[in-house]
């Protein structure tokens, strides 16, 4: 199950993803706009900074922005940096697995196997959608479309 953290750090990340590439947002703008406690917002932030999928700058005119283009962020990389593997259980994760000690066999596991689909099916759709493929795109500016198209002609 998603956590909450997670599913807060999504929604800073697509607020920021939504931006034009040199825009800023500040961290009050994400939580008020996303109804995320700031506090909690903030630490989010700093872990994801951590991570380089945020960037920020100080001053007046501060903010965040994301570290990377949109299409290289993943939404499976989001939600291994907040909540660890996308496996439910230990032994089941590629990334971090763990035998569990109550199993005798675990090639013969049912539970494993189980939880090995469940979790290969969550990477499947997470570890191919970007932050670009799930923002919606803003629409262009009539004004600078028009420039854009005289200069052409």
């Amino acid at each position: 199950m998603l956590s909450q953290k997670a599913k807060y750090a999504l929604k800073a990340l697509m607020a920021l993803a939504a931006c034009g590439d040199d825009e800023l947002l500040q961290a009050a703008e994400i939580a008020e706009q996303h109804n995320i406690p700031k506090k909690f917002l903030d630490l989010i932030l700093l872990e994801l900074r951590r991570h380089k999928l945020v960037d920020s700058r100080r001053g007046k005119k501060g903010g965040y922005l994301l570290g990377k283009p949109a299409e290289t962020i993943m939404i499976g990389d989001i939600v291994r940096v907040i909540d660890g593997p996308l496996a439910p259980i230990p032994c089941a994760s590629v990334t971090a697995y763990r035998r569990c000690a109550d199993c005798r066999d675990e090639r013969a596991c049912e539970v494993r196997r189980l939880m090995r689909e469940v979790r290969d099916a969550a990477a499947l759709i997470l570890d191919h959608k970007s932050l670009a493929d799930v923002v919606p795109k803003r629409p262009a500016k009539k004004a600078k479309t028009a420039r854009a198209l005289r200069r052409v002609a």
